[in-house]
């Protein structure tokens, strides 16, 4: 039996407290005996070995004290509670708080974890109370990252603790000098934890295999880290799936009515709808050279922001135009598909006047605008200052101190996936040139549209890269993979300008 003395009481505890649950039901079914006859016989073995650990730490105390005796008194110095290397707690009696001090001492050790009696709530807690332990403990991590690895955690994992599993897999130090090993061609230098925690990780993937990249490389975490580039990806409300679907709850404005003393009540409930995300695969292939790998200090510092960097560059167009099919649905796809009820447009075709903008504003519904941003090209904005009095300085402010511009009032973002605006100046010659049917502008609560990342991209280590005639050029190659989905929640949050 591998539990030290804290352990072993604390397990006392539990089967006294299952056993007199038992007790208490007044009629016990067949399962419910063969379950009291188990614990009374775990007692009884958990029990011995407590008593021959105290046996054990009283023999060792009085052998420390030979010990010191024989040194002379001067060396007789014990300092109460101090804990010992290869104990659970320093000394329950005296210093109680050292049990909780010394719980996860190693908190990637699930062994530890007691399955037997617990509900799943129960064990999802402990889940990610370890991986909140794991993240402060976490190898070649920032404070950025562990604060954005802490928030992940805390804010979007389940009730059966999924993602807390997969950052307790995967940020280990055995895993991270696994994972590194394999990424330079050193599988075979991998030690027998190294494989034991490769193997814990990959359980945890889907049946395609790949080895997942560790927690704190995570694109998703670091990008959550760093900020995104993709500037949409800022304004969006993003979260962290752990399916294959992402669900919400989304409902109207609460119907309030007046009511005479006594009435009845009317049915002002609102209509909730549950609209849903899919999650859509995105891959990529990274050929590295052999003196690259060889040359690099430790290749593993620059996968994560490679990695981020490409994820965010390919999500940028997709998180505007995608099809919804097989990939995100993008923002104008989405309002082009909700019809004529979130459009605005131009006042006169192929131009774009102040009076347009004003016009999006005001055609939000107020219970969005208090919260809402804009989001064009950047060409789109430079035309815009152009309008007005004053090369349209009624229209901007100015923030400095690295604060982005707001029009309007309004956080201003920009998105160079989206198309060039046409303007009409103020002595009417035309500015860029575009279509009406372009969507150049929008303006709303970008709270819904939502991003959902899947925490786990995978990378699949290949050896060696062949060439033409079938020979090895000297590279290897990371095939990566990773999930994410987008797409709208409530049209009606949104006013595009077309122009």
């Amino acid at each position: 039996m591998d539990l030290t003395h804290g352990q072993a009481v604390i397990r006392l505890k539990d089967i006294r407290a299952a056993l007199e649950d038992l007790e208490s039901r007044d009629e016990l079914t067949g399962e419910d005996e063969q379950s009291f006859d188990e614990l009374t016989r775990e007692f009884a073995e958990v029990d011995q070995h407590r008593r021959q650990l105290e046996r054990k730490s009283a023999l060792e105390k009085v052998r420390s004290a030979v010990k010191a005796t024989d040194r002379g008194p001067s060396s007789l110095r014990v300092e109460r509670g101090a804990p010992s290397a290869d104990t659970y707690d320093a000394d329950p009696i005296l210093n109680p708080d050292s049990v909780e001090e010394c719980r996860f001492r190693n908190p990637w050790d699930v062994s530890e974890i007691r399955q037997f009696g617990r509900s799943r709530d129960e064990l999802g807690a402990e889940y990610r109370a370890r991986a909140l332990s794991a993240v402060e403990k976490m190898t070649g991590a920032s404070d950025g990252v562990r604060s954005a690895a802490t928030k992940i955690i805390e804010r979007h994992d389940d009730a059966s603790g999924s993602i807390a599993r997969m950052a307790l897999a995967t940020s280990s130090p055995e895993y991270l000098r696994a994972w590194s090993k394999l990424a330079s061609g050193r599988g075979h230098m991998v030690s027998p934890d190294e494989q034991r925690a490769l193997e814990r990780a990959l359980s945890l993937t889907d049946s395609a295999g790949g080895y997942l990249v560790p927690f704190q490389l995570d694109p998703t975490v670091v990008i959550t880290s760093d900020g995104s580039a993709n500037q949409i990806r800022q304004a969006a409300r993003s979260v962290v799936a752990s399916g294959d679907v992402w669900n919400g709850v989304s409902a109207g404005a609460v119907t309030w009515s007046w009511a005479a003393e006594a009435a009845q009540a009317t049915d002002d409930s609102p209509t909730f709808a549950q609209p849903s995300i899919n999650i859509h695969k995105a891959h990529g292939f990274v050929p590295i050279s052999i003196e690259a790998l060889e040359d690099a200090a430790n290749v593993t510092a620059e996968v994560g922001r490679l990695l981020a960097f490409g994820k965010d560059s390919l999500e940028a167009n997709a998180f505007i135009s995608g099809t919804g099919t097989g990939q995100p649905q993008g923002l104008i796809t989405a309002l082009d598909a909700a019809g004529a009820g979130v459009v605005v447009n131009s006042t006169a075709a192929n131009a774009v006047a102040a009076a347009d903008v004003y016009a999006l504003d005001s055609d939000l519904p107020a219970r969005f605008r208090g919260n809402a941003s804009f989001l064009a090209n950047r060409s789109t904005y430079n035309e815009v200052r152009a309008l007005g009095e004053g090369g349209g300085s009624d229209m901007w402010e100015r923030i400095g101190n690295g604060m982005p511009s707001q029009l309007l009032g309004r956080p201003a973002y920009e998105a160079e996936a989206m198309a060039v605006g046409t303007t009409t100046t103020t002595d009417g010659t035309t500015g860029l040139e575009g279509q009406r049917s372009d969507s150049v502008l929008v303006f709303g609560d970008f709270h819904h549209y939502v991003i959902a990342d899947r925490v786990g991209m995978q990378v699949e280590f290949i050896n060696h890269l062949f060439g033409a005639a079938q020979r090895p050029t000297g590279q290897r190659g990371w095939y990566t993979y990773y999930r994410v989905g987008a797409g709208v929640t409530n049209a009606g949050a949104f006013r595009q300008l077309k122009a």
